[in-house]
């Protein structure tokens, strides 16, 4: 729903400790969008969005995201290098010293909430300290009609103060920049920071505890869509795999690019009211939904203009390789209006490896599938970091391990619960390199990867011959539409075949090695579903 109206109900902040503030209360995003332009904070593009700067912070900062440990999280968080202990005493100081800087300041206030199925909808009231950190909430949460303002009541609260810098010695934070939950205030705090990611991954964290622990709901950090017959599909992925890409299909309809719940009543729903998109190198030919909805009511960050115009270099990345949109999600044309699915038929691990060693196509057994959603695999390439000169592993458990404070195992048996009972396909993509590793083999054409999973999709797949990857055991179909039958096999697509098998066994090791931390919780399906070498 576009709601650009602006409202006028005025309210209190007394509750949270900000006194004497002036308020600006449920601006549309024409209004936030202005008042970014008119104070100096932001520019408008020549498509009509508003460009920031995030400031020092360009990305998450995972070392500076801490949880409140407390009686409702001490036994149940997977505590570690991702999900860091925070005093309680130390948080209500904190918490305290934030708003007493907020009080007597500008602030601008939203109440949105997230989870577009009823039942699972959680109200969140966001207190900014920038009218564009406003915007981003506008677009990123889910937007309540008029009506539903006037009964609403907050039950989480989001503070995000980019200028007020912790004291570590004193206020127990690892450096001047934070981003803190704490459940049993119901409280997510940012500060020192700029990037607005750290207000969604926030919410994000939290509903990744709340719904398995409380709504015997599954979060997942996927993409979705929905064909024709109403047959919900589930694309996971890091960053590079092609996840965004894949579910924008024009034949199908977008239910949300990056965060959803599955429960226990049989629907998939997006936890979010808009799409947050990466936007180096992008253009209206490779990326054309993304590309077309970056008009007025979108944000881009940290991007870099043409010389002498205001129309944005997507290739810049002068300021940082994470150049990022956000927009709401009626920007694209093709969604599914009420941002919720059925059960998934087929769900797609998407992963791009640059050893060329996976298949591009591969069912998984309900224990291969746990087994491979704990892993959460794909390699970086060389050149992508600093110090990567070659294809470099990389696993992230749940395909979301900074968002996930649980521990993995209880996803992944949520997961398999799941595709059993929904009778659901589940298949790895390798949206990587064939022929050989990164800088021998060529990185997989965009069609035939479309083309396999559009297979799937109408169970083209299901009656073709299959043969077992020999170390990974992966069910490899001999044969897809519109796709050469030589590349599905990666084992034949490289010149000196001992080689491969020597860099599958290598590979497989790598993934034994990254699960050895996970196996102490994980059943014997899980671990059934292993590579073999």
């Amino acid at each position: 729903m576009n709601n650009n109206i602006p409202f006028t109900q005025s309210i209190s902040l007394k509750d949270l400790g900000i006194e004497n503030a002036k308020i600006h209360y449920q601006l549309s995003a024409n209004e936030l969008h202005d008042m970014t332009i008119a104070s100096g904070q932001g520019i408008e593009t020549s498509t009509g969005a508003l460009a920031i700067n995030t400031g020092e912070y360009t990305g998450r900062s995972p070392l500076d995201r801490f949880i409140v440990k407390d009686s409702i999280t001490e036994d149940q968080i997977w505590w570690g290098k991702v999900n860091i202990p925070f005093d309680p005493a130390a948080f209500q100081a904190l918490y305290t010293k934030v708003t007493s800087y907020l009080s007597k300041k500008e602030v601008f206030v939203r109440d949105s909430y997230v989870c577009a199925d009823p039942n699972y909808r959680l109200n969140v009231r966001v207190v900014t300290e920038t009218p564009w950190a406003n915007l981003f909430c506008y677009n990123m949460f889910l937007r309540p009609n008029q009506k539903e303002l006037e009964d609403f009541t907050p039950e989480w609260t989001l503070l995000c103060v980019p200028s007020f810098m912790a004291d570590p010695a004193i206020d127990g934070t690892r450096q001047s920049n934070f981003a803190i939950l704490d459940f049993t205030r119901k409280i997510a705090l940012v500060g020192g920071t700029g990037y607005t990611g750290e207000m969604k991954k926030g919410i994000f964290s939290a509903l990744n505890f709340i719904l398995p622990v409380n709504k015997n709901a599954l979060p997942m950090h996927c993409s979705a869509n929905v064909g024709d017959k109403e047959d919900t599909a589930i694309f996971f992925g890091l960053s590079g795999t092609g996840k965004t890409t894949l579910s924008a299909d024009p034949k199908r309809k977008l239910i949300g690019d990056d965060e959803h719940g599955w429960t226990s009543e049989n629907t998939v729903f997006n936890f979010e009211g808009g799409c947050y998109a990466k936007v180096i190198n992008l253009s209206e030919e490779s990326e054309p939904d993304i590309f077309r909805a970056i008009k007025k009511g979108a944000i881009l960050e940290n991007v870099i203009f043409k010389e002498g115009t205001n129309e944005v270099d997507f290739e810049d990345v002068s300021i940082t390789p994470n150049t990022r949109v956000s927009y709401p999600i009626y920007h694209i044309d093709n969604i599914q209006p009420s941002s919720i699915g059925e059960n998934p038929k087929n769900i797609f691990f998407l992963t791009a490896d640059s050893f060329g060693i996976l298949p591009p196509i591969s069912r998984l057994t309900p224990g291969q599938a746990a087994y491979h959603f704990i892993s959460g695999y794909t390699a970086k390439v060389a050149g992508t970091e600093a110090g990567v000169t070659e294809p470099q592993p990389n696993f992230s458990a749940c395909f979301g391990a900074p968002f996930m404070p649980l521990h993995p195992t209880r996803y992944a048996e949520m997961l398999s619960k799941k595709i059993k009972e929904a009778d659901v396909k589940v298949w790895l993509i390798n949206t990587g390199w064939t022929g050989g590793a990164y800088g021998t083999g060529s990185r997989m054409k965009l069609k035939y990867t479309r083309a396999m999973i559009t297979a799937a999709l109408n169970g083209e797949l299901d009656a073709v011959e299959y043969k077992d990857h020999a170390v990974f055991g992966l069910a490899i179909p001999q044969s897809c539409p519109d796709v050469p039958s030589d590349i599905l096999n990666p084992s034949k697509t490289w010149k000196d075949a001992a080689l491969y098998d020597q860099k599958a066994i290598e590979l497989a090791q790598n993934f034994k090695a990254n699960f050895a931390k996970f196996e102490e919780f994980a059943n014997p399906e899980i671990m059934a579903g292993a590579p073999n070498a």
